[in-house]
């Protein structure tokens, strides 16, 4: 009786012989969508087609997920969404990659299969995109397109990142115009009334961001230290409807900064009128421990506050300027004062000296016209001192 050849363990895939002299292996695979389907590969000879078996076992024990087909990006992005970006990015970057990825990426891109998408589809893509709306949503359409495809590179599911070998759109940077000194002390002085002036004073002397300020806490607040802890800010988008949330600093980076002295006493007197707001507001109060809320003790939504900024100003007389402007406006004046850019970025929350630097290069150059005009004066031609008659 000849010897049994050996069956493969249950889940070690199998290899047979086709009709056209070829060998076929099937393995089991994990797919992008967490089912398990057979994916097929072939060889000329058996032993070639047990290599290609044993590469694919060895992603089975990694817990790689390989397609039986090639996946399309219609199918991926939103894979990559929900399963790697929003359980560790921050909600506000999840918001913003899925609405590239809802309005552009899928309807232009969606039916392109992973490994097929080339340079060139990437290249006439950001380009169609740049004409239909504009420099910097192209620039950042190519940016999400990367880091999803960074994603499916890690995964195995595809060779290379094509999108990393194409060039971005140049997006024209906004030209910054904060207030003056002059403009600056002028908005103060007709914000002193405003329910948020406490709220205008933090941006302006200290440069806070605007959801920095809406998620600013009591517990944050050290009046008499005079230190103030930027923890958290409070977001709210589109996406999520009007939906407040809370969510980490910017870049996650938490920061205790000193407060100016005239920072002290408007938050002085905001506290005192909170507290009557509470005892006015009884059981309705929602004690959430904010510094900015409403009537009823909720956070103050974001956009009321830039409306509360923008009214003020217009009945100032003053120039517009956003909300955000007035952190630039924070820039410019320690600028100014001589603060060094390394302080500047410690108290705005930069992550890189090199982002101070750039936003703020117009600041800088007043400076550097001041540090080159004494080269005038350095290199002088001395006077011709004519010799005395002896």
């Amino acid at each position: 009786m000849g010897q049994q050849r050996k069956r493969n363990p249950n889940g070690a895939g199998t290899i047979t012989k086709r009709k056209d002299g070829r060998f076929q292996c099937a393995v089991y695979m994990l797919q992008p969508d967490g089912t398990r389907a057979r994916k097929f590969a072939y060889g000329k000879t058996w032993a070639e087609c047990d290599a290609k078996r044993r590469e694919l076992l060895a992603k089975v024990d990694q817990g790689v997920p390989v397609p039986t087909k090639l996946a399309k990006l219609s199918d991926w992005l939103p894979y990559w969404l929900d399963n790697i970006v929003k359980p560790r990015r921050k909600l506000s970057t999840y918001d913003k990659y899925e609405a590239h990825v809802r309005l552009y990426l899928v309807p232009m891109l969606g039916s392109k299969r992973l490994e097929s998408l080339s340079v060139a589809d990437v290249r006439r893509f950001l380009t169609h995109l740049e004409n239909r709306t504009t420099a910097a949503t192209a620039k950042e359409s190519h940016r999400v397109l990367r880091t999803a495809l960074s994603a499916a590179c890690r995964e195995e599911l595809i060779a290379r990142n094509v999108a990393g070998l194409v060039e971005p759109p140049r997006a024209a940077s906004r030209e910054l115009s904060p207030w003056t000194l002059d403009e600056t002390l002028d908005f103060l002085a007709a914000s002193r009334k405003d329910p948020l002036y406490a709220a205008f004073v933090l941006a302006i002397a200290m440069g806070l961001r605007r959801g920095e300020l809406v998620g600013l806490r009591w517990t944050d607040v050290d009046l008499d230290k005079r230190v103030l802890y930027v923890r958290q800010q409070t977001q709210q988008t589109q996406r999520r409807r009007g939906v407040l949330y809370d969510d980490d600093t910017k870049n996650r980076r938490n920061r205790a900064l000193p407060l100016p002295a005239l920072c002290i006493a408007p938050l002085r007197w905001h506290r005192m009128r909170q507290v009557a707001a509470r005892q006015r507001a009884g059981e309705s109060w929602d004690d959430g421990g904010y510094v900015f809320a409403t009537r009823n003790g909720r956070p103050v939504e974001p956009r009321n506050m830039y409306r509360s900024f923008t009214r003020v100003a217009q009945s100032a007389g003053l120039r517009v300027i956003g909300l955000h402007d007035a952190r630039h406006g924070c820039a410019t004046l320690l600028t100014a004062a001589g603060v060094a850019p390394r302080v500047v970025m410690e108290i705005l929350g930069h992550s890189q000296i090199s982002i101070t630097m750039d936003v703020y290069t117009h600041v800088v150059q007043d400076t550097q016209r001041e540090a080159i005009s004494h080269m005038d004066r350095l290199l002088k031609r001395r006077p011709v001192v004519k010799d005395r008659p002896r």
